[in-house]
């Protein structure tokens, strides 16, 4: 198993910019296609961007496509999400997730693991 902790969420006015990661531990992270989801208060869990076990793909959703960027130090155990031009419709609970199988796409229920997530706020 693994264990994941996400933090860098915050207020942020329209435009600005925010950094979040999510530190892993327990089982090896770099054996993980690893994914960032989002949730807004009564809507359901969207996904954002995922990236493969060696960092060499990424994916985003439309939504996010140019201005989010999705990294991962396998060294650190630190999965991390750029977020710039940040706009009120982000607004939302990140969450990290952990998928077992490396195929692992834009579905929830493909991944395996997931942390407590973290709020995002952009004011307009």
């Amino acid at each position: 198993q693994v264990q994941l902790v996400e933090s860098g969420g915050g207020l942020v006015q329209a435009g600005g910019s925010l950094r979040l990661s999510c530190a892993a531990s327990g089982r090896t992270f770099s054996t993980y296609a690893m994914g960032w989801f989002r949730q807004a208060p009564g809507k359901e869990r969207e996904f954002v961007a995922r990236i493969s076990w060696n960092g060499r793909s990424t994916y985003y959703a439309d939504s996010v496509k140019g201005r989010f960027t999705i990294s991962r130090d396998n060294a650190k155990n630190v999965l991390s999400l750029q977020m710039n031009s940040l706009k009120p419709e982000d607004t939302a609970v990140y969450y990290c997730a952990a998928a077992d199988l490396e195929r692992a796409g834009s579905r929830a229920y493909e991944y395996d693991y997931w942390g407590q997530g973290t709020q995002v706020t952009v004011s307009s």
